[in-house]
């Protein structure tokens, strides 16, 4: 724990304007991130009595060992960069929001010739139209579905549009009128687009014109005596109207906002978001974050803001955002989200009318989520917690393991040996710390020596990120010397005492060692594991391992192994984890084998790269038929040349044809396509 006063900046060496702050620990990490509109004032809040501090900012300053700062120009500079900092660096102090769930939205892909729609999660890509995010998939598809009878957009994947094209004959939605089967040229690339863009005006609150314009055009076909095509645009019509039911009118204005509600208590906060557009909720969503820093109402409204508009552009910031409370100060909040509107944007708190009700209602969905996160975390956090301890007490360990490391070698009958290294803190995954490794130092089937390799390959990166940090330098006699504090800078590169550079404060791939390394295996792969240890002189991490047949735990100093309670929590953990790494090592032996099974023979051709191969297959079709044709034929096909022709034919008559793939469950002979096949499922059962 570090007195804040040995790394206080000299009276006058903070200046007073505005700026980014950031707080780093002993080992150079960036723990937290803020900014301020005088940095010299704010700064000099957290260098004051210690009593007088909130307890988390006081966990905070003596957990640092060194501060400096950024100035900017205006506020607004200071909060954007404030955000792309904390994004960047994941400072353990700041609040961050995690999702609850990964939330689907309804996805147009503009960016392609003959746009689709779809259902997408994850990030946001450019080019592609998102609405939502909606709670279900499924209530995405059933809009879809509704949607398609009126704009029968493109909603198949490039490989049966593909397809479709090659046989010249539409899929089964073609063929009920729920696509306008581009692929087969029912209709232009053009035309298709702009059936696409009707989609998404629909799709962002613009109904009622469309909808007058059908009924215009439902009785001018009644009129003229056209009874049938007035019946489709009469069933149209209700298809979109029972599409606009799904979303009950809560605006009678139409408006387009996002309503923020905030549920908190002293060490946690629920955000609630309604999306609505058009006067109707198009889409919502929650966010949980532990309350890690003294933080106000305001302060988490301002970092919910930061988060839901950070990556936005144009429309995706709507004109008004509802909030319960406003940051302080709200002028630059509103000037940045009218800058990544590119138009003026309302920031406000709700004083009357369907707005302060729509805002209540979004309360209480915070207030709920907030009681259901906490009653699972409750329970888990039970669990967890004696999980560890029965884990520590069965090992012998000091305390409980809060870092877990396993580690699994996968292999197909010898062949693509790969390992893989998952990581669990406090019980649970953390997947952005799981690491794949491919064996390297030497071939063949050897489970042991695998392990052996991957163990001294993970620590000793450890080892050099410590020696790159600072914490641990070699001395000319072969001891360890002791870690070198940090000094303060200010803005720009900070130094250490002797001179050298502190680490840059971003998470890095190894630098954080476990205090329990399992393996997936018995004595001998736990035995391997120890040694890797023991030759890099690392005797604070222990080791165990978990073998399959009878869950049995083997440690490397008895012979032995420990057996835990079929109804144990810590043996459940360890279970968990062992398969954990088995799942993500076999996943990736499997993506390897693929790849190379995948490799052509027009792979090794001399002087012919990607373009001119993808157009030699699909000129001929298959490898089967170029394999076949001649070396004029082969020059048939634009951009390649006699020469070139030539070696191709050389090459694919010199290589052996592979046998034909089969379909494993319907006995099918698959038509080669340029590749071998795939192994078959029966290999599966012989992957370790």
């Amino acid at each position: 724990m570090a007195d804040p006063s040995s790394y206080r900046p000299k009276p006058g060496q903070i200046p007073d304007s505005p700026g980014v702050y950031k707080f780093r620990d002993e080992h150079g990490r960036v723990i937290y991130v803020g900014k301020a509109k005088s940095l010299r004032q704010r700064l000099a809040n957290y260098f004051q009595d210690l009593a007088g501090l909130h307890p988390r900012t006081r966990t905070m300053v003596t957990t640092a060992a060194s501060v400096e700062w950024t100035v900017v120009t205006t506020e607004v500079e200071a909060l954007q960069l404030e955000y792309s900092w904390i994004k960047e660096f994941d400072p353990r102090f700041n609040v961050k929001y995690r999702d609850d769930k990964s939330y689907p939205y309804l996805a147009v892909t503009l960016n392609e010739e003959f746009p689709r729609v779809q259902v997408m999660r994850g990030a946001k890509k450019k080019g592609v139209r998102y609405f939502g995010p909606y709670a279900h998939a499924w209530a995405i598809r059933e809009t879809v579905d509704l949607m398609l009878r009126v704009f029968p957009v493109r909603t198949c994947s490039a490989g049966v549009f593909k397809r479709s094209a090659q046989i010249g004959r539409p899929c089964l939605l073609g063929y009920i009128g729920k696509c306008s089967a581009p692929c087969v040229g029912r209709i232009s690339a053009e035309e298709h687009r702009e059936l696409a863009e009707e989609f998404c005006d629909f799709m962002a609150g613009r109904t009622g014109a469309y909808l007058r314009r059908l009924e215009r055009r439902m009785q001018e076909a009644a009129e003229e005596m056209e009874y049938e095509r007035a019946a489709r645009l009469r069933d149209d019509i209700g298809a979109l109207k029972r599409a606009m039911e799904k979303s009950a009118v809560v605006l009678a204005d139409a408006t387009d906002a996002d309503l923020i509600a905030v549920a908190e208590d002293e060490l946690e906060a629920a955000v609630q978001i309604f999306h609505v557009r058009g006067g109707r909720v198009r889409g919502q969503r929650g966010w949980v974050t532990d309350k890690v820093e003294a933080v106000t109402t305001s302060g988490l409204v301002e970092h919910a803001l930061q988060q839901l508009y950070g990556e936005e552009r144009g429309d995706a910031v709507p004109k008004e955002v509802l909030v319960p409370a406003l940051p302080e100060p709200v002028e630059p909040v509103a000037q940045w989200l009218s800058q990544r509107r590119g138009s003026q944007v309302s920031l406000r708190i709700p004083q009357r009318g369907d707005k302060k009700d729509l805002m209540a209602t979004v309360g209480r969905n915070a207030q709920q989520a907030l009681a259901l996160h906490k009653t699972k975390r409750a329970s888990d956090l039970t669990t967890r917690s004696r999980a560890l301890e029965e884990i520590a007490e069965a090992l012998g360990l000091d305390s409980v393991p809060l870092r877990i490391e396993c580690f699994d070698i996968s292999h197909l009958q010898g062949e693509d040996v790969v390992a893989s290294m998952v990581v669990f803190e406090d019980g649970l995954v953390r997947k952005s710390e799981y690491r794949r490794f491919q064996i390297k130092g030497f071939e063949g089937q050897d489970d042991v020596r695998s392990m052996h390799e991957v163990i001294g390959r993970r620590f000793k990166r450890y080892l050099q990120e410590k020696q790159k940090s600072g914490e641990w330098t070699e001395e000319p006699d072969g001891g360890t010397a002791a870690p070198v504090d940090g000094v303060l800078t200010a803005a720009g590169e900070p130094d250490r005492a002797d001179g050298r550079p502190v680490d840059d404060g971003r998470p890095k791939r190894f630098a954080y060692p476990p205090q329990l390394v399992v393996v997936d295996g018995g004595a001998p792969q736990v035995a391997a594991a120890r040694r890797a240890l023991d030759e890099l002189g690392i005797d604070d991490v222990a080791v165990c391992g978990l073998a399959k047949r009878l869950e049995e735990v083997w440690l490397p100093t008895e012979d032995d192994p420990v057996v835990l309670p079929r109804s144990s929590e810590g043996l459940y953990l360890l279970q968990r984890v062992r398969d954990e790494a088995h799942r993500f090592a076999i996943t990736y032996q499997r993506n390897k084998r693929s790849k190379r099974l995948k490799s052509s023979p027009l792979d090794a051709v001399p002087g012919l790269g990607d373009t001119r191969r993808q157009a030699l297959l699909k000129h001929f079709g298959s490898l089967k038929k170029l394999r076949a044709a001649t070396v004029d034929e082969i020059c048939e096909v634009p951009g390649v040349g006699r020469k070139t022709a030539e070696t191709v034919a050389a090459a694919l008559a010199g290589a052996a044809p592979s046998a034909p793939a089969v379909n494993t469950a319907t006995g099918e002979i698959i038509e080669d396509d340029g590749a071998p096949p795939a192994a078959l499922s029966a290999e599966r059962g012989q992957e370790r």
